[in-house]
């Protein structure tokens, strides 16, 4: 094979069209293409190993793919006792049960367990949702953690050094000490990484317990005083500059050429009058 044959293919992945219309995101719409959920063309396909392109008819779950809309991004303050999943096999109560009726279908950005309060981030968009869980876009969460007992500087030295957990290597951590408070003591922790409930293992190997833990800002993005149960959209010109987005262009009148041409008249004017000969006064000359 000649290498003019081993061409790209046009187009995105179907995956990852699916997720930046909103169905969701690329791992999950995977799941659901393996499924045989999707159809290209009238053809049900099975694998995400396909680029499509726009001129391409895709029907997911006997419903064309709606198009895509401006990635959108939600501020809402999770309160305990959610779980943070689409559904839940033991029927507990979801985030998106939580939604207001108005809402779009969205997808949350990383997750709060069940326990936990705070800033969730929202997106319609799984593309946009996948970049701001990865750990290359370097954004910091932080938290407010409250635990019972207390720690002194040299234990929190080790966590700003990073620590191994059964087996686990846990990145260094931005942590504060804050205050003591009776039996328990406030700490303020950032953190880059985010595994699977990874400030409350990392405060267990401390030898103290979280009984509280409120996550309070998540890159750009401030809890502020975002009660809670409440939802607040961010400004769209405010998901462009962080997210490095580019505003659709609006179309603009194209001037004609008129290189060459005189300018029409001015009303109210005699401009349209034919020209002088040069050297006229407007009376007749006598030779």
């Amino acid at each position: 094979m000649t290498e003019e044959n081993k061409k790209t293919p046009t187009g995105d992945r179907i995956a990852k069209v699916l997720a930046r219309a909103g169905v969701a995101s690329r791992r999950e719409a995977e799941k659901i293409i393996e499924a045989g959920r999707v159809r290209v063309n009238g053809v049900v396909i099975t694998s995400p190993a396909l680029n499509v392109t726009p001129r391409d008819r895709i029907v997911v779950d006997n419903k064309p793919l709606a198009e895509p809309e401006a990635p959108r991004i939600w501020l809402y303050h999770k309160p305990a006792g959610l779980v943070t999943t689409e559904r839940d096999e033991k029927g507990r109560k979801t985030v998106f049960d939580a939604m207001p009726a108005e809402m779009p279908r969205v997808m949350s950005v990383g997750r709060l367990d069940i326990a936990s309060e705070g800033l969730l981030l929202l997106t319609n968009d799984g593309e946009l949702k996948r970049t701001m869980e990865l750990p290359a876009t370097g954004w910091l969460r932080r938290y407010r953690v409250r635990i019972n007992g207390s720690l002194s500087e040299a234990k929190l030295d080790e966590l700003r050094n990073g620590i191994t957990v059964d087996g686990v290597q846990y990145a260094p951590v931005e942590v504060k000490f804050d205050r003591q408070q009776g039996a328990n003591a406030w700490l303020t922790m950032g953190l880059r990484e985010g595994k699977n409930r990874e400030i409350r293992r990392l405060m267990e190997a401390m030898g103290v317990v979280v009984n509280r833990l409120l996550r309070i800002s998540y890159g750009p993005f401030q809890l502020g005083t975002l009660k809670p149960g409440a939802v607040e959209e961010v400004k769209q010109r405010i998901v462009r500059d962080q997210m490095g987005l580019r505003e659709t262009p609006k179309p603009t009148m194209v001037k004609r050429n008129t290189k060459g041409k005189r300018p029409p008249p001015k009303r109210g004017t005699n401009a349209s009058a034919k020209p002088k000969p040069t050297g006229s006064t407007g009376k007749t000359s006598r030779r």
